[in-house]
């Protein structure tokens, strides 16, 4: 994109692509015509960060959907670089985002198939992070729901959030292409919620960390541990 007044300029690699509507449709239509890996189509709501990545990927499904780690500590690291330094971040396996402990946004994946084995034709993966309280709901009325402007990060734009998230992310996108999940998995255990504790979303059970290819790893009350694939991040 050409550095223009109210654009984004993204990092090599990436192709920012604005709509006045919803990115994540943006996004799904535009696979119909085989669009570039590395758009990303992001909203233009100032209330709200929308943004949803179209990939291509090379390997099946299981391996290559922990891709979404790199969004979700690209995130992280733009509220990181952005927020005062109180804000705290944490990440609920596999698509919720926390903000001093109250639900601030959440991630989904699409992709051309379910099927953990095949490789799919193209994989979606899309943010949606609050700035703002919606219309019509005062603050209080949803107390384990929150905003950015209301944990104290008011200076924080929709334009610089969606910016500064796309440069980190990219930045997390080489790690995963160079490097795989498991720096992306390391850096990830510093900022999950509950790990170590008893959980009940997604499932119930003791959350006692990730396989390597991201999924959930449960302790259940019988003593068994249970897996649950990364694949459950996938939106239906």
């Amino acid at each position: 994109m050409t550095d223009q007044p109210g654009q984004i300029v993204f990092p090599p690699l990436l192709t920012g692509i604005a709509v006045a509507g919803d990115p994540v449709a943006a996004a799904r239509e535009s696979v119909a015509i085989e669009v570039e890996p590395g758009s990303v189509f992001y909203g233009t709501d100032a209330t709200r960060l929308e943004a949803a990545i179209v990939l291509a990927p090379e390997e099946a499904l299981a391996d290559a959907l922990p891709v979404a780690f790199a969004v979700a500590l690209g995130l992280n690291d733009a509220i990181g670089a952005l927020a005062p330094p109180e804000v705290a971040l944490h990440l609920v396996w596999p698509d919720r985002i926390r903000i001093n402990g109250a639900l601030c946004g959440r991630m989904r994946a699409f992709a051309s198939t379910g099927d953990p084995k095949e490789e799919p034709d193209w994989l979606i993966v899309a943010l949606d992070v609050p700035l703002l309280t919606a219309s019509g709901v005062e603050p209080g009325e949803t107390p384990d729901e929150t905003c950015l402007y209301e944990e104290g990060c008011g200076d924080i734009t929709s334009h610089d959030l969606t910016d500064a998230w796309a440069r980190h992310m990219m930045n997390w996108l080489h790690i995963f292409l160079t490097e795989g999940f498991a720096p992306l998995h390391e850096e990830w255990r510093a900022k999950a919620h509950g790990l170590g504790t008893e959980v009940t979303y997604p499932e119930h059970g003791t959350f006692i960390g990730l396989d390597e290819k991201g999924g959930m790893l449960l302790k259940r009350e019988s003593g068994e541990t249970a897996l649950v694939p990364l694949t459950r991040l996938l939106a239906v």
